[in-house]
């Protein structure tokens, strides 16, 4: 790795939750009061799952980066099922100040994936002024018919192929636990149905809003109701043949919108 300097870092916050954490930091920028780009996984989502993307990002845009492991996640503390419906409100709203507060990060750019985009969202609501921007693939705002679909198509190959050995190189004893925290809250029935409404329309930040225009967990209309609900600040962008994961499946486009709109923010 070039241009950058990776530490592992085991946060521990103030109720002893302990999160796993890569600090990626520039020596050009020591002393500048700039924002770190802080990555939010997905629902099954691990580090290493990033694949090689924090580190492109990191060079492309000449920024420090943050990158870590949600609670239940990975090497950090883990939880308990059930999870309650509303865990991405409680994610976004409760946990990410603790975390960026461990790290010592004042000013953030929040780049989250699936369920990480939409605690992105409700963080860039909850904390205005210290998220100063935030980039978004394949943030959710509600369940809709083809995230359902989705879900229960991943519960059928979990079951039938080698799907749990796969995911266990990233989750090991945790596995089992990790896809019933996303599947069964997910597929559950809700007194309340999930909407993330409020807490979008609260996000004054800048915002970049990526959605693969093949997405097998959410609808195009997902990417239009953001964006509409934050105003003239937000953005959207469709890929084209791509699926959930643009940062893996398109890398490439994907690393370039995420430049232009960094670099774009003056930070």
């Amino acid at each position: 790795m070039t241009g950058i300097d990776w530490q592992e870092r085991r946060l521990t916050l103030k109720d002893g939750t302990e999160i796993f954490a890569l600090h990626g930091r520039h020596a050009h920028n020591e002393g500048w009061d700039r924002p770190t780009l802080v990555l939010l996984h997905e629902a099954l989502g691990h580090i290493d799952m990033w694949k090689d993307f924090p580190q492109l990002l990191a060079d492309a845009t000449g920024m420090d980066l943050l990158v870590y492991e949600r609670r239940g996640y990975g090497r950090s503390s883990p939880i308990s099922l059930p999870r309650p419906d509303d865990y991405l409100d409680h994610e976004g709203r409760d946990w990410v100040k603790p975390v960026l507060d461990a790290a010592g990060l004042e000013r953030v750019v929040l780049v989250g994936h699936s369920d990480g985009g939409s605690i992105a969202l409700i963080a860039a609501a909850a904390l205005p002024g210290r998220v100063v921007a935030i980039i978004t693939e394949a943030a959710h705002i509600r369940i809709d018919s083809l995230t359902t679909e989705g879900i229960v198509a991943a519960v059928e190959l979990y079951n039938t192929t080698d799907f749990p050995e796969k995911l266990a190189r990233y989750h090991g004893d945790r596995t089992d636990l990790v896809f019933r925290a996303w599947h069964e809250t997910w597929l559950r029935e809700r007194f309340q149905p999930l909407d993330l409404t409020e807490w979008v329309s609260q996000v004054r930040c800048p915002a970049l809003i990526i959605q693969g225009a093949d997405d097998e967990y959410g609808e195009v209309a997902q990417v239009d109701d953001i964006v509409n609900a934050i105003g003239e600040s937000a953005t959207g962008l469709f890929i084209p043949q791509c699926g959930h994961v643009p940062h893996l499946q398109a890398k490439q486009a994907t690393l370039q919108a995420m430049t232009q709109f960094i670099t774009s923010l003056n930070l």
